[in-house]
């Protein structure tokens, strides 16, 4: 993983949020939230929350004597996730880094993050941490994304960008959000760390657009692509092309198309 690919400053928390959110994400932090108040946690701990698309769809289902502590590494992220939450004495906000957790052991009921374990950059350590600040008998459920060709609008943009710069393409999303995504590999690790039991649901979503521009500023502008897109000075020559290249596949109005991810749930 390149530094840049942990960058999320400047426009990209407000974009991620505006575009990203809606295109992605939402379908799966409404499935992790009904997932969690399934197991009735008393003490919550989301890492690597972003901005905050879990924590809105999680916090009307916990009880009101629970508790639910909010983390990422970004300041930025956490900034404007806490900024979109409605008042809520339950939720504690905190910067914190997922592979080393300021918390006691034993501390959570569940741990949840979605779509944050393939930016770990010791994915080992981040379990270890996750099942040490675990009760026995408490959960770890995150989710990560399925390779890139199972997602096509991000499958789209990359191809598209291999176009635009052919000698060196920006890899982002195929190295990082869709680079993790062997399930033995993920269950192995899990096992490693401590886990007793690792059960992983694989699950299709639609990915929906009132046109191809949105998905092609999502991607393009809205995460850490962004970065590489810009060190080569073409952001919005790369975005127009990405839209042509989605409007050629998908048409010129409304557009859908598959996303997929790995949902994993992990017994201390």
């Amino acid at each position: 993983m390149s530094e840049t690919d942990k960058v999320f400053a400047g426009s990209i928390p407000e974009n991620y949020d505006r575009y990203m959110v809606p295109l992605i994400f939402e379908p799966f932090a409404a499935d992790l939230a009904r997932r969690a108040a399934s197991l009735s946690p008393g003490a919550v701990l989301e890492v690597a929350a972003g901005t905050g698309v879990v924590t809105r769809a999680l916090a009307p289902k916990l009880s009101p004597g629970a508790s639910y502590v909010v983390t990422d590494l970004n300041q930025p992220m956490l900034d404007y996730a806490a900024s979109r939450q409605a008042p809520d004495s339950r939720i504690q906000w905190r910067q914190a880094d997922a592979l080393a957790l300021p918390f006691e052991d034993a501390a959570f009921d569940l741990v949840c993050c979605q779509f944050g374990a393939m930016f770990f950059p010791d994915r080992a350590a981040g379990y270890r941490e996750a099942k040490r600040v675990l009760k026995t008998g408490g959960h770890f459920l995150f989710n990560v994304w399925d390779r890139i060709e199972e997602n096509v609008f991000a499958n789209d943009v990359t191809n598209a960008l291999a176009e635009i710069f052919p000698n060196d393409p920006p890899r982002f999303l195929a190295r990082t959000p869709h680079g993790y995504n062997d399930t033995a590999l993920i269950r192995g690790e899990l096992e490693a760390a401590g886990f007793s039991r690792v059960v992983i649901d694989t699950r299709a979503e639609q990915s929906r657009a009132s046109s191809p521009r949105l998905p092609a500023v999502a991607y393009c502008q809205g995460t850490p692509l962004r970065n590489e897109i810009d060190a080569r000075g073409k952001l919005e020559a790369a975005t127009d092309h990405a839209v042509s290249v989605i409007a050629a596949r998908h048409g010129s109005g409304e557009v859908a198309a598959k996303i997929q991810a790995h949902v994993i749930v992990a017994t201390v």
